[in-house]
């Protein structure tokens, strides 16, 4: 176990820096590209007849369960690090927007994905059940910010944009991985719930989250208000975090939902009522980085992953056709929330627009997609998901910093209060 971190860490390490010295894209998705290159390089030297090298890598990340170390490690730490630094009063704000593109939306996408999704599988004569349809539906439709927020601290977004964006993926990564495990656990037991028992496992998943979370990050603020020692409150928070997601998977209720709401609480009470200054300073230079560094590891073995997986010229124009399925079921879910918005407030121009090009697909999609339980249904949903989420890196990564730059530009006198 050693010998396989070290040897992660430092092959990320020595991506990310020449990512920074020589590439210059922005750090998430230069990280990727990066390793990709690295994947395809191994696999030339391969095929020239040297394959010492690619074997001895996929041996080191065939290791690696991706899944397990995603979904019940990582991603608790990253959405309580992007909830640490998002203000609940700019969330209060456009709670009404956030609230229905990360519930409805997610349904929506759903079932919307997983109708296309069922018409393209038969177009290539590839047998998948409505059901997996479903459930590739609920692991694709999750938003990912991490790569576009980089773009978008340097792009000329405005403030109601980037707090949709950032609470919208925060919450709806919990909702989606809430409706998934409901799907998942009909697909295992070969039984069909009634509407009820659904919607008692849902609420009980969701809803439980947001008040276990919520129970343990008042906890944790009123220990941190109670003393005045910033490397004991740092502490604290990471014993939240790690103690806190291994007690919601005990108590079956959404860990990830749990630690947006803890980290809400710390962020905003337990900054502005419980930390002096140089507790602020420290808290955030912890969690910045531990995020950073957690981001550069996930992107990297989402490149490395190339190298485990089946692929054919099949997989990539079905993916290619579902990645523009989704792009459409995207702007399906934001366009009626941001058209209802604009009966009660002023919406920026072009918010339909950058939500919709905005809205990347990530590593949880990839995590989701290794859950499936085995069968052929699962390496060709793997597959998928895998193009897919590159595609939507690499193209809407890439490009929505200059959509957004163009749209902020447009003439201020030609600009409707929404198209």
């Amino acid at each position: 176990m050693l010998e396989l971190a070290a040897g992660f860490i430092c092959l990320t390490a020595l991506l990310t820096y020449v990512n920074y010295r020589f590439i210059g894209l922005p750090p998430t998705i230069g990280v990727m590209v990066t390793a990709l290159m690295f994947s395809l390089l191994l696999q030339g030297l391969s095929f020239l007849g040297y394959p010492g090298l690619e074997d001895r890598v996929q041996q080191l990340i065939g290791q690696i369960d991706f899944g397990d170390l995603l979904m019940n490690w990582m991603l608790s730490f990253l959405l309580f690090a992007g909830a640490l630094h998002v203000n609940l009063g700019d969330l209060r704000s456009y709670r009404w927007p956030i609230g229905l593109l990360a519930t409805f939306g997610v349904l929506i996408a759903t079932t919307v994905i997983g109708a296309l999704a069922y018409w393209i599988f038969a177009l290539f004569g590839w047998h998948v059940s409505p059901l997996y349809c479903l459930l590739f539906g609920a692991l694709i439709s999750p938003t990912d910010p991490i790569a576009v927020l980089g773009v978008l601290r340097t792009a000329n977004a405005s403030k109601p944009l980037k707090t949709t964006i950032v609470g919208e993926s925060l919450f709806n990564d919990g909702t989606a991985v809430v409706v998934f495990t409901v799907l998942l656990g009909i697909a295992q037991l070969g039984e069909t719930p009634t509407v009820g028992e659904t919607a008692l496992l849902f609420v009980h998943e969701a809803v439980g989250g947001v008040l276990f979370g919520g129970l343990i990050g008042y906890a944790v603020y009123l220990m941190i208000k109670s003393i005045e020692q910033y490397q004991i409150e740092v502490m604290l928070t990471l014993a939240l975090v790690i103690g806190g997601s291994a007690m919601a998977s005990e108590l079956h209720v959404s860990g990830p939902i749990a630690m947006v709401v803890a980290g809400l609480i710390i962020g905003n009470l337990g900054r502005n009522l419980a930390m002096n200054d140089m507790t602020r300073r420290y808290m955030d230079g912890f969690w910045e980085l531990l995020d950073d560094m957690l981001n550069a590891l996930l992107f990297a073995l989402i490149g490395m992953e190339l190298l485990l997986l089946p692929f054919s010229w099949q997989h990539l124009i079905a993916a290619s056709l579902l990645a523009v399925a989704i792009l459409l079921s995207r702007f399906v879910t934001v366009a009626p929330a941001i058209l209802l918005l604009r009966r009660w407030r002023k919406v920026p121009h072009g918010t339909i627009r950058i939500l919709t090009w905005g809205g990347l697909r990530g590593g949880v999609s990839v995590a989701l997609a290794l859950a499936l339980p085995t069968g052929p249904e699962r390496d060709l949903l793997l597959s998928i998901t895998y193009i897919v989420v590159l595609l939507s890196i690499l193209l809407q990564g890439l490009t929505i910093g200059k959509l957004v730059n163009a749209v902020t530009r447009a003439p201020q006198a030609k600009e409707p209060a929404e198209h």
